[in-house]
């Protein structure tokens, strides 16, 4: 079995909190996730940092889930 990752690329972030990796963008640049780790030559999302920013996102919501 793979070994967990704490850090994943562009595309494995945006599959990871559900968006396409446009939007995933998007909401980078808005803040409302984080920016990546630079290693090198590579742009690493740490996981924890994304459960925190999606679960931020939850609370940031109105009353009416559909808005």
């Amino acid at each position: 079995p793979a070994a967990p990752r704490r850090g994943l690329s562009r595309g494995e972030a945006a599959d990871y909190i559900g968006v396409s990796q446009t939007l995933f963008d998007t909401m980078v640049k808005a803040g409302q996730m984080p920016k990546p780790i630079k290693a090198m030559s590579r742009s690493i999302w740490d996981i924890r940092a994304l459960d925190e920013a999606f679960s931020d996102l939850a609370t940031d919501q109105t009353t009416d889930p559909w808005n």
